[in-house]
């Protein structure tokens, strides 16, 4: 594998896993984040349908960059005992899927009081941390908006909390900039915990997501100050261009989306195509 490796979320192109993968194969990549399946979360399909899953993907030559989980994207004062057995479930799915990431979050916080519910974050956190102790597999805190992790601060609070090496960080550029910090500034903060970046970027001005490098991300500043550090991993295409199957309920906040594509394929195929651009631009050699 070469140093950086090129993925996406393939449900972002179309909700059918079979026109994802033809489609993933003809835009030249091997690797997806694993999301949708046929309209539906996988992580709440059996693990029998994910062995299904997995013999697809081998088949079609496809190998899974990240598991891109749910988890923690509950209210912090829901219920826990439910959410940590689908954790548990989705440790299993990231084993039979031959990925060591999971991606996820650190729960929505009710009118902001964050100081509130911290211990509460901390230590639903820490029980999935252990959980995983005993998997090959590392778990990626994604900056998100509404959740306890929303700013660069309360982020690098959790990663020092977590303190392990099965405890990272995946770097959104978009959800910075939708929560208002600047993403070069919570990169510097950030860095030695950051292993995997989602590429979607956004505008100030508006928050409206926008193909990469054509808003306020300072993605190829940020790649190449990663990339002098010695960054080796995936950069992951979630180019949120289109109005998927599932993209509404990706947020806690619903928001009306005036600018979104028409077709999943050529709003994916757009963001890929601005990525090479920054990549070749930084003269980065690429998977």
């Amino acid at each position: 594998m070469k140093n950086i490796v090129l993925s996406g979320f393939s449900d972002e192109i179309h909700e059918d896993f079979n026109i994802q993968l033809q489609s993933i194969k003809q835009l030249g990549l091997k690797f997806i984040e694993i999301r949708g399946i046929n309209g539906n979360s996988i992580t709440s399909l059996s693990i029998e349908k994910i062995r299904k899953i997995k013999d697809i993907l081998d088949k079609n030559q496809i190998s899974v960059s990240a598991l891109a989980s749910p988890i923690g994207k509950i209210l912090i004062t829901e219920s826990f005992s439910k959410h940590f057995e689908l954790f548990k479930h989705c440790l299993k799915i990231a084993e039979i899927l031959e990925t060591k990431y999971i991606r996820m979050f650190s729960f929505y916080i009710p009118n902001k009081e964050y100081r509130k519910y911290k211990e509460e974050v901390m230590k639903r956190l820490m029980m999935m941390r252990d959980e995983a102790k005993s998997y090959d597999i590392m778990l990626l805190h994604e900056n998100e908006k509404e959740i306890y992790g929303d700013s660069p601060k309360r982020c690098l609070e959790i990663l020092e909390v977590m303190n392990n090496s099965n405890f990272k960080a995946i770097f959104d550029f978009a959800n910075f900039i939708q929560c208002g910090f600047n993403p070069y500034d919570a990169y510097e903060i950030l860095k030695p915990y950051v292993v995997y970046f989602h590429i979607k970027d956004a505008l100030f001005k508006d928050k409206t997501v926008v193909p990469p490098g054509l808003g306020d991300g300072d993605i190829s500043l940020i790649l190449e100050k990663a990339l002098s550090n010695g960054y080796q991993g995936y950069l992951s295409l979630e180019p949120h261009l289109f109005e998927f199957k599932g993209l509404q309920s990706l947020e806690l906040s619903q928001k009306k989306r005036d600018k979104v594509g028409t077709n999943g394929y050529q709003q994916f195929n757009s963001a890929l195509k601005h990525l090479k651009t920054i990549l070749d631009q930084l003269e980065v050699s690429y998977e």
